[in-house]
């Protein structure tokens, strides 16, 4: 008999099937005084529950100091005035007093210690929101957009995310148990340890699977950077369908050419309330097909590539049962947010606020955290909406309150116009260290000193006032969408950076490496060259981007 060499499934796979309610003995090490970290298989399925075990880096050489980083399950990015209270008295209370706004409009806590994750994620329930599959090997938080100035279709499609989220939600009891009811599972029970999640299976995902909706001609959302995207078609002011994108994103590992980012295809269009029932297709090819036994190789975007969009299309069909129809002509146009106040469609007023690399915080001159928190107690009817750029927009704002909302701010140092330069608002990082066991490199310490450095030669060039969408990670892993700006550096060690070059402001296109190895102290003898180059080179209203994408990054 030929023996043929089968590969084995990743330990996370084994702990999964092992104990599929994903309590682990979480409930227990909580109870135990003595502890101040989890086991390592416990730190698999905290994620599940929405929480990373990590430790301050600043501090190793002293021993390592525990931590933990919770984040908040915020379908859509829409949280009450009473919600944001919540979340800002948590962050005082047991955080390190900042919230980070992350790239998937969700909120993380950082710096919690053990002792208080249990009241802290018990409390985010109290307030109606959750961290469940916030993390893990599941479906993450499900975007939709923010800026309600465009159309109406807008809460129809937020809706939609709403009925998404819900149905692709797991099922374990161990949640509720562990953070409400403060229990251990006894694992050996039979409805326990034979517990199988009626969509996910025994074993969940192979990886994480992230969902965006988006309508055109704004992608404020980087749509085709998701497993699975809805691109809305609205006709009349009124949401008719989607097309469907399938097979994006963005993670890959330095000097493992397998590993690469990708950018979703458009395979299909389908009528808007057959959504959940794609939505769980898409999900089910990837539980089904995605593969256990390398994690780096285990995300949908690997099954789209290698089985091709003709298999996906008629995966799709079969699972969802349904014919999917030719993609409907879209266009996307930008990526950006829409800072300032601005009218939305229903009439009331909105306020997007710029958040430097997504962290709300008080600071001298500038008491940004305070100021919100103040909106939030003093105005309960306004809406908070994070955005996929790390920006947070007060909606729902009445003709009555909006000099009221605006004074509140500007008492506090926050701006409401001109809140930042066109560089740093068109900026993006990661939080990488101190708090990210991932990070090579810093990321939010070390992005706004480096835009300042930009700013200095694009004006040295004759650039001032040129937007350039700059975004910087710790890591090859991409949390801060790096392989879609027009400039990024993505961290390799620390002080050193890979240098990508050539997105473009729509979203849709993927940028490429410019230089492998970059010191963050040569960074103006090596982009003052390509900046002046294309200060004089460039077409009229040519953008960096599609300037690198042509020209610099053309082979010779």
């Amino acid at each position: 008999m030929i023996q043929r060499n089968v590969a084995k499934p990743t330990h996370n796979e084994e702990i999964k099937g092992a104990i599929p309610t994903l309590a682990g003995t979480i409930a227990a090490t909580l109870a135990d005084e003595t502890a101040d970290h989890f086991g390592e298989n416990d730190i698999q399925f905290l994620k599940f529950h929405g929480s990373y075990q990590q430790d301050d880096r600043d501090l190793r050489k002293a021993g390592k100091k525990y931590i933990m980083m919770i984040r908040g399950r915020i379908p859509g990015g829409v949280m009450t005035a009473r919600q944001w209270a919540v979340f800002d008295e948590l962050a005082t209370r047991h955080g390190n007093h900042t919230l980070r706004i992350t790239t998937r409009q969700s909120i993380q806590f950082h710096g919690v210690v053990k002792s208080h994750l249990r009241p802290l994620i018990k409390e985010i329930n109290d307030s109606l929101l959750s961290t469940l599959a916030a993390c893990g090997d599941v479906n993450r938080n499900v975007l939709a957009p923010p800026t309600p100035a465009y159309t109406r279709a807008r809460e129809q499609v937020f809706l939609d995310c709403h009925r998404v989220a819900l149905a692709l939600a797991p099922q374990t009891r161990a949640y509720h148990s562990i953070w409400i009811d403060g229990e251990q599972l006894d694992l050996d029970a039979p409805e326990n340890k034979n517990f199988v999640d009626p969509l996910y299976g025994k074993t969940y995902l192979p990886r994480k699977f992230k969902i965006a909706f988006v309508i055109p001609p704004v992608n404020d959302l980087d749509v085709l950077t998701n497993c699975l995207g809805f691109i809305a078609v609205v006709e009349n002011d009124r949401l008719v369908g989607y097309n469907l994108a399938v097979g994006g994103g963005l993670g890959r590992s330095h000097g493992n050419e397998a590993t690469y980012p990708r950018l979703a295809d458009v395979i299909g269009y389908f009528p808007a309330d057959r959504v959940v029932d794609v939505a769980k297709a898409v999900l089910t090819i990837h539980r089904d097909f995605g593969d256990r036994t390398d994690r780096k190789h285990a995300r949908l975007k690997y099954v789209v590539a290698e089985k091709g969009v003709e298999f996906m299309r008629e995966e799709v069909n079969r699972r969802a049962g349904l014919q999917l129809e030719p993609v409907r002509p879209y266009t996307f146009t930008s990526i950006g947010d829409l800072y300032g106040w601005h009218k939305a469609v229903d009439g009331t007023w909105f306020l997007t606020l710029y958040v430097q690399t997504g962290r709300v915080k008080d600071s001298e001159g500038h008491h940004q955290k305070t100021a919100l928190r103040q909106v939030a107690e003093r105005h309960p009817g306004i809406e908070f909406r994070l955005t996929a750029n790390q920006n947070v927009i007060l909606a729902n704002v009445t003709e009555g309150d909006k000099a009221t909302v605006d004074a509140l701010l500007r008492s506090h140092g926050v701006k409401t116009e001109n809140q930042a330069s066109v560089l740093h608002a068109a900026s993006m990082a990661c939080p990488a260290l101190p708090t990210c066991g991932l990070a090579l490199a810093e990321s939010e310490r070390m992005l706004p000193g480096l835009v300042d450095r930009i700013e200095a030669l694009c004006g040295e060039v004759g650039l001032g006032g040129q937007e350039i969408i700059i975004r910087s990670t710790g890591c090859p892993n991409g949390c801060a969408r790096p392989y879609m700006a027009e400039l990024a550096l993505v961290g390799k060690a620390p002080g050193r950076y890979q240098v990508w070059l050539g997105g473009n402001a729509a979203g849709t296109r993927l940028n490429r490496v410019w230089k492998e190895m970059m010191k963050e102290t040569d960074l103006e003898t090596e982009l003052r060259p390509v900046l002046a180059r294309y200060a004089r080179e460039r077409q009229p209203g040519e953008r960096f981007g599609d300037w690198c994408d042509r020209v610099a990054l053309t082979a010779a």
